[in-house]
């Protein structure tokens, strides 16, 4: 058969494709558009960690760089909007039963509310957004999704520690449980991160999608206790159950009760949280990753 024979075809001249591949192999040569095997993809993704830091402090960065007081806006937003929530909610439309410190109640819903929404809006986005730089470069598509819910962190953490001031300054008393709130902030991380890792590959494959995600973000700030104790209103049975454990909920209970007083420990929560997190995360890679050579395409 001749070298421009069809056994040729994507083969260099005088190498059949065997041995091209062979070749291509040894010099640590890849196709580009194929999904890589999910332990060659995770080892990648590693190997980019230091791209994925960089791109999470310039995302943070550009975000406020345009602002005339810039940074300050990561704490003033969070408190502008509790104050506004602590009117309606807390006294025109007294949802504080049940409540004893209601202001550390709304806050530490709030703020970690917004951090859960930001992450899930903006990696829902992230390969429509990066599509120039997803045909421009190769590199592991899931580092877009999970640079952005790193860097929706890092411009919570003012927040949260405006939270800490709050608890202290409204009469929460300082304990060993407080210890419990670096891990609370890591546990609703990873369910953000599975979160927006389905959301990203969803939006990818149907734009219209997108359109839906702020409805949903509105819907889930409504029906996950951040203005009110969901038992208080959630009455009985399977539907009080669901409300009560569904993801964003249960992780606003859980940095609640490692900071308040008034919410004791409970395993259910904290074991909940864990499992939700896990289970979200490692779905939302390998549900991510499976479409790992269809990013970028038009």
């Amino acid at each position: 058969m001749t070298q421009g024979g069809p056994d040729h075809q994507g083969s260099l001249p005088g190498l059949s494709a065997q041995e091209a591949a062979a070749l291509a192999g040894r010099h640590g040569l890849e196709h580009v558009g194929v999904r890589p095997p999910l332990p060659v993809y995770v080892r990648d993704l590693f190997r980019h960690r230091h791209f994925i830091w960089t791109m999470s402090e310039a995302g943070f960065i550009s975000r406020h760089q345009n602002n005339y007081l810039g940074l300050f806006w990561s704490v003033l937003n969070p408190l502008l909007l509790g104050a506004a929530y602590y009117l309606i909610f807390g006294l025109l439309l007294e949802t504080t039963r049940g409540v004893d410190n209601f202001i550390a109640f709304l806050t530490a819903g709030l703020f970690t509310f917004i951090f859960i929404s930001a992450g899930f809006n903006y990696a829902a986005k992230s390969m429509v957004d990066s599509t120039g730089l997803v045909r421009a470069l190769r590199f592991p598509r899931a580092i877009l999704p999970i640079s952005v819910s790193i860097t929706e962190l890092i411009a919570t953490v003012p927040a949260f520690l405006i939270l800490l001031v709050l608890c202290l300054a409204t009469g929460e008393d300082p304990s060993v449980k407080w210890l419990l709130f670096p891990v609370a902030l890591l546990i609703v991380g990873l369910i953000t991160l599975g979160i927006g890792l389905i959301a990203a590959r969803i939006v990818h494959a149907a734009r219209d999608v997108g359109n839906l995600i702020p409805l949903l973000t509105r819907m889930l700030r409504y029906v996950s206790g951040i203005f009110f104790p969901i038992a208080n209103y959630a009455g009985e049975g399977w539907i009080s159950v669901v409300l009560l454990y569904q993801p964003i909920a249960v992780s606003l209970q859980m940095v609640r009760e490692s900071l308040m007083g008034e919410f004791p420990l409970d395993p259910v929560t904290w074991v909940v949280s864990l499992a939700w997190g896990v289970l979200l995360t490692g779905i939302g890679f390998v549900f991510f990753w499976r479409a790992e050579a269809t990013y970028g395409r038009a």
